[in-house]
């Protein structure tokens, strides 16, 4: 996980779906789809000028696992309460970009990127099990 740096995002209007939790998802894994990459070049890859979800945390969550399944290379640039946190592939994740642990109540505006051309499909999970 890279921690990111703010100047190079561009601010716009968030537009995306908002996806709230209370204390515990109504499915688990919840999962949402879309189309990855973007016009933006950042240190995240290819991203959208707008996120594709807002994930609203109504309360702290001990535990939460955020994964996102794509082909290409995705990636996965959070920004949130505690900052902006690039999530890169790996052989590790299966070239998935996931990230797993605490998080505290608050807005995570969620970009889905590519390190390459292109604009596969993607699925997002967002689990409170742990593997």
């Amino acid at each position: 996980m890279l921690a990111v740096g703010s100047p190079f995002l561009l601010s716009q209007p968030v537009t995306a779906e908002t996806l709230q939790i209370d204390s515990k998802l109504k499915t688990d894994p919840f999962t949402v789809t879309g189309q990855s990459g973007g016009k933006v070049s950042s240190n995240c890859g290819n991203i959208p000028a707008s996120p594709h979800h807002v994930l609203q945390l109504k309360k702290s969550l001990p535990y939460l696992r955020i994964t996102v399944d794509s082909e290409n290379k995705p990636t996965l640039l959070i920004d949130g309460p505690g900052g902006k946190f690039c999530v890169l592939p790996d052989a590790y994740s299966g070239s998935k970009p996931e990230i797993s642990g605490f998080f505290q109540e608050g807005k995570y505006n969620l970009y889905i990127g590519q390190l390459i051309s292109g604009n596969p499909d993607y699925t997002l999970f967002i689990s409170q099990q742990k593997k």
